[in-house]
């Protein structure tokens, strides 16, 4: 093959990104296509559908060589795009195989605190980012991947056969993805490659490879003593307070003292070859990386731990329980003199990455719901559940193009560390296609606060993270890599 057009490639992808991708973020980043959990009338609405056709016309005008583009869309389920991609007509697809690359288009909630001129469904582009929800998780992967699929064609590198996936209910536990793979199996193939675009990044400095991903339990803990609420001088003290009995039963989850979560099942053993990435990764991005890239205020201090290794640990694969919502109080300026007849929490309860999560369903809503204190009414409603993912030993051939590519378009090493967050669909094509290859990157860096507010797109970093993808394409075809038989 000929010398690789580094600089030909740049020079495409930054014009592409710039004159098409950005404009086209900015008009998705309007659209309030939140997930399906988040919106009861996401099948009526017309947001979400409103937000695909945009992807799906964009990706038609891109006019990419050998491509089959469906736009699947099955009653009552979020609609899918499928885009089936042929190999170069002197590639032998047999010798190269599949690439499956995936990413999504629906959205977090705007939530509250954005900064003054930003705002949710506001598009903005400040100090080279675009701000704006949906734009970092998950709109850019498919401008990128096929930017990046025709970028090698137009540079005349060859490729293999590429399916490209973008789902629509992805921040909901993707409730719909299995469908959509059991009925695509024949057309998606075997792949030995799938690369996932919805991970993300320790700094903006290199290529960050996603080792694994925890899994997530939610649910909403609702405790009720009373059918009406009455006035706290007369009944404090007899009746018991509703937030207190939730504040007992959390704890039975959460050691409040120190964060750590209680029951020993929730906990796997960590591999040491885990333990030795995660001390060179704290290592490299240090304190300022690691704990100084959240927004304290000032005289706040982290999770006390021996070590940065420990904190990243603590992030990466230990359970751990946030409350992120609450009903049954009133606004407090509106609150009055009233003991109130429930509470009602939202848990989000993280995972280790190889502890299947509906396993700690039923462990998790009898441990919260038997043996009431006071006799209350304890009720543990199970929402969106998804199982983590470890991924499988690098093959060389991987592990070198993911160091060529970081060289190439960062001038830096490649990084591999896990993420704290969940992509429900990792440890499904896991099991579906246990001989592939994984390569989980993304743009979701430092203070980035996907799921926030005042969330970004880093764009410098996401022309680059293009051009990896380039790369590491072309690795694969260069390798043939095989599958057994």
């Amino acid at each position: 093959m000929a010398s690789f057009p580094k600089e030909e490639l740049n020079k495409f992808v930054s014009k592409k990104w710039n004159g098409e991708c950005i404009p086209e973020l900015e008009k998705y980043i309007k659209i309030p296509n939140l997930s399906p959990y988040f919106d009861p009338e996401v099948l009526t609405n017309g947001h979400q559908d409103k937000a695909m056709d945009l992807i799906l016309d964009w990706v038609k005008l891109q006019e990419v060589k050998g491509a089959e583009i469906d736009l699947v869309r099955e009653e009552g389920r979020t609609p899918l795009l499928f885009v089936e991609i042929q190999a170069s007509e002197s590639v032998n697809v047999e010798e190269v195989g599949t690439v499956l690359l995936y990413g999504h288009m629906d959205k977090q909630p705007p939530f509250e605190g954005w900064m003054e001129g930003l705002g949710p469904y506001t598009p903005v582009i400040k100090d080279g980012k675009l701000y704006g929800r949906g734009g970092a998780d998950d709109g850019y992967a498919c401008f990128a991947a096929i930017t990046a699929i025709k970028g090698m064609q137009e540079a005349g590198i060859p490729h293999g056969r590429y399916v490209l996936i973008i789902e629509a209910s992805e921040e909901s536990g993707s409730p719909d993805l299995p469908f959509y793979i059991q009925s695509l199996k024949q057309r998606i193939g075997r792949p030995n490659l799938i690369v996932c675009l919805d991970s993300g990044c320790a700094n903006y400095d290199q290529l960050w490879v996603t080792t694994s991903l925890r899994g997530a339990l939610t649910g909403r803990l609702k405790v009720e003593v009373l059918s009406e609420g009455v006035h706290s001088g007369s009944s404090s003290g007899i009746v018991p307070d509703t937030f207190r009995i939730a504040r007992q039963i959390v704890s039975r989850l959460e050691n409040e003292m120190t964060g750590e979560v209680v029951p020993e099942w929730l906990y796997v053993d960590i591999p040491e070859k885990v333990k030795e990435n995660i001390s060179k990764a704290a290592d490299l991005l240090g304190k300022e990386g690691l704990v100084d890239c959240f927004p304290f205020l000032d005289g706040v201090k982290p999770v006390e731990a021996d070590s940065l290794a420990e904190l990243a640990l603590n992030m990466l694969w230990r359970p751990q329980l946030a409350v992120t919502g609450a009903s049954g109080l009133p606004d407090a300026a509106a609150a009055g003199n009233v003991l109130r007849p429930s509470t009602t929490l939202a848990l989000s309860l993280r995972l280790p990455p190889t502890l299947p999560s509906e396993a700690a369903k039923d462990k998790l809503k009898a441990l919260l719901e038997d043996n009431p204190p006071y006799g209350a009414k304890i009720t543990f409603d199970c929402g969106k559940s998804g199982t983590g993912w470890s991924a499988p030993p690098t093959a060389p051939w991987l592990e070198q193009a993911a160091e060529l590519a970081s060289q190439r378009f960062y001038g830096k090493s490649a990084m591999y560390l896990g993420e704290g967050g969940t992509i429900p669909f990792m440890a499904m094509l896991g099991d579906m296609f246990p001989e592939a290859q994984f390569l989980i990157t993304g743009v979701l860096g430092p203070k980035s606060n996907a799921h926030g507010p005042n969330e970004f797109l880093h764009i410098d970093y996401s022309e680059k993270l293009t051009c990896c993808l380039i790369s590491v394409l072309s690795s694969h075809c260069e390798t043939k890599v095989e599958l057994k038989k």
